[in-house]
């Protein structure tokens, strides 16, 4: 059956799950609030589904180091290269895009690049840091091997969001969210979890061919036996050599910069084949719009560009246009009371987490549990 639970009773509930896996308060919190902004915009994907099999588990299995130790290892006055020490991506890319956004306040742009870091949640939540400060944010992280290159049935490379937030005078900005590939792996736990096939494109076996049928599908791509797709798709006819070369971009700024890791490096396996960190990359930029017109008239300018976007011709049977951002924000108007769904097997996770760890405060707290 499924629940409903309200945002900030979720984001309390991982931040103690994240101290009782060992980290510390001040950290558990930044954690926390990453994922539950993707639970408030309905990236489901990337939110309290992922507490505990992204971050918990891996924490457990020694692959993550619950203390977050950064080391400055570069600097000048607009740039910087962190090592982050396979702490907690949140924390690292928090630190590494605050750091962007001072240097761009002070010399109108800032760059940071990030090594020897793990998932660091949805990439909108960075760059929306610096909207949020009236300047562009644009940030983007490598990935463990899976999407194949085009005319290649190997998994290559990650998922490699690339993203872009810019502030605008509407009651949401501009934020471009999204994967370089035609899906990526968090919305398809979403479909196991929900026990329903993917749609066709998404994923290619060895033979190039689509691969639909969710038995399975996870342990495959984990294994390589399958691939995700670039954007555009299988082959040319789709334009997918475009997402092929986004994903390549992304892969380049979080890796050649820092002099890291990449593509099957970023298995998360050592020479003698046992799990370890996975050693990721990320890269922030922050521009300072002030720097080009006044703050205002860039946020006027930005909200004009996208209400006549959204005043076009709309095709026959569709309603209304949208805008990068838009969704997000009636998402989270719609959902603000009634909180984050959780489906059976997400309360069964969360059930596990309670009992591994003894919250029984939270027993009383969760009327479903």
């Amino acid at each position: 059956m499924l629940v409903h639970e309200k945002f900030e009773i979720l984001e309390e509930f991982m931040r103690d799950a994240f101290v009782a896996a060992g980290v510390p308060a001040a950290d558990a919190a930044v954690s926390a609030n990453v994922l539950i902004e993707a639970d408030k915009r309905g990236i489901e994907s990337h939110g309290v589904g992922r507490l505990k099999p992204i971050y918990i588990d891996r924490i457990k299995a020694g692959i993550q180091n619950p203390v977050t130790k950064i080391d400055t290892l570069r600097e000048g006055p607009t740039t910087a290269l962190l090592d982050g020490n396979d702490g907690m991506g949140q924390v690292i890319a928090k630190r590494a895009m605050e750091a962007a956004i001072d240097k761009a306040a002070l010399y109108g742009m800032g760059m940071v690049a990030v090594k020897n870091s793990t998932h660091y949640g949805i990439a909108g939540y960075y760059a929306m840091m610096a909207a949020k400060r009236g300047m562009i944010g644009i940030t983007g992280t490598n990935a463990r091997p899976s999407i194949a290159p085009t005319f290649g049935v190997d998994s290559m490379l990650g998922t490699n969001p690339l993203t872009f937030a810019m502030p605008s005078d509407e009651p949401f900005d501009f934020v471009l969210d999204c994967a370089t590939s035609v899906s990526q792996r968090g919305k398809i736990e979403v479909y196991d979890r929900a026990g329903k096939d993917i749609p066709a494109g998404w994923v290619i076996d060895q033979n190039g061919n689509d691969r639909t049928q969710i038995a399975g599908l996870l342990g495959e791509l984990d294994k390589g036996n399958l691939a995700l797709t670039p954007l555009g798709g299988i082959g040319e006819t789709g334009a997918g050599y475009k997402g092929y070369g986004y994903a390549t971009v992304v892969e380049i700024l979080s890796s050649a910069l820092q002099s890291g890791l990449f593509l099957k490096a970023l298995n998360g396996l050592d020479e003698n084949g046992k799990r370890g960190p996975y050693h990721l990359g990320h890269f922030f930029m922050a521009v300072d719009t002030a720097a080009f017109v006044d703050p205002n008239e860039f946020r006027k300018n930005v909200g004009g560009i996208l209400r006549e976007l959204r005043a076009a011709k709309k095709m026959p049977g569709q309603e209304r246009i949208y805008t990068a951002g838009e969704k997000e924000y009636y998402y989270y108007m719609e959902h603000k009371d009634a909180g984050a769904p959780l489906g059976e097997k997400l309360q069964e996770t969360i059930r596990e987490l309670v009992e591994e760890y003894g919250m029984n405060e939270w027993r009383g707290r969760f009327g479903w549990l």
